[in-house]
């Protein structure tokens, strides 16, 4: 398994509804994988636009993650409510992926931002996403790429019930799963226990933890996560898993929220998968 890092986090501000911190966008993703690079992380990941700020500059795009030693993986990609709107975005960023040697794709249904945080189960809306997923990825599996679909809090795709429905009609040939520790475990899951279900199907991993006090932020609960060893995550009963599932993918650290700094939390993260989990 490979450790990797996303880098979002860079280049949009927490602070400021994730606007973009600067328009410097292209100088913030290189501080990025300076960074990480330093921390001895071996893979990198970022949403879908990094790829529209090196639309005309693939050689740029790949001459500065080389000059770091790293190799761009993931190209993380959002549903909105139009399929084939959706379905041609997903072309134009395959055709980005191919070009540039990437390999994953992660899908994210619709991110909501008011209350009610988690709502019921919407059946209509899940076996749209899986339909969707199916075709992007049959087009990601031609072309070299794991199409993988995300549960995330806030959207149709988050709970134990919604992931079983959105996994039992998708295609194991072209859709994979990926289980992010904190989200699962905020949707009230045990991670390990998700990968050992999943197995063969878990085609990517996104490594965050999580605190369990539910009385933080409950303004916004993901605020909650948290570097590697900071929260209640049984990362090293996640790892047995995924060894016992034969995964041997990537697993990608993120986190929305810095205790103090992008650089200060990624480290914290590296140090704690070394000394901890040993990789």
């Amino acid at each position: 398994m490979k450790v990797g890092y996303t880098g979002w986090t860079w280049i949009q501000n927490e602070r400021d509804n994730w606007n973009p911190i600067n328009d410097r966008h292209k100088e913030n993703f290189e501080q990025f994988l300076r960074e990480v690079s330093d921390l001895g992380y071996e893979t990198v990941e970022n949403f879908n636009w990094i790829a529209d700020y090196y639309a005309d500059d693939i050689e740029g795009f790949k001459n500065v993650v080389s000059k770091y030693n790293l190799k761009f993986e993931n190209l993380y990609f959002y549903f909105s409510n139009n399929p084939e709107k959706d379905y041609e975005e997903a072309e134009k960023y395959v055709k980005f992926m191919k070009a540039t040697d990437v390999h994953y794709m992660n899908m994210q249904g619709v991110m909501w931002s008011d209350k009610p945080y988690q709502r019921p189960t919407n059946e209509e809306t899940i076996l749209s996403y899986a339909a969707l997923a199916n075709k992007i990825g049959k087009l990601c599996k031609e072309n070299g790429i794991k199409a993988c679909m995300h549960p995330h809090a806030n959207t149709a795709v988050f709970t134990k019930e919604q992931i079983d429905m959105f996994m039992e009609n998708t295609d194991p040939e072209y859709v994979y799963l990926c289980v992010d520790t904190a989200h699962t475990t905020l949707a009230g899951m045990y991670a390990p226990s998700l990968i050992k279900e999943y197995g063969k199907r878990i085609g990517y991993m996104h490594l965050k933890d999580i605190d369990p006090d539910e009385s933080l932020n409950p303004e916004w609960p993901m605020k909650r996560f948290r570097p590697l060893g900071y929260g209640c995550i049984d990362f090293k009963a996640v790892v047995k898993e995924l060894r016992n599932a034969g995964y041997d993918d990537i697993l990608c650290v993120e986190l929305d929220y810095q205790p103090v700094c992008n650089y200060r939390s990624a480290q914290i993260s590296r140090e704690y998968i070394h000394n901890v989990l040993g990789l």
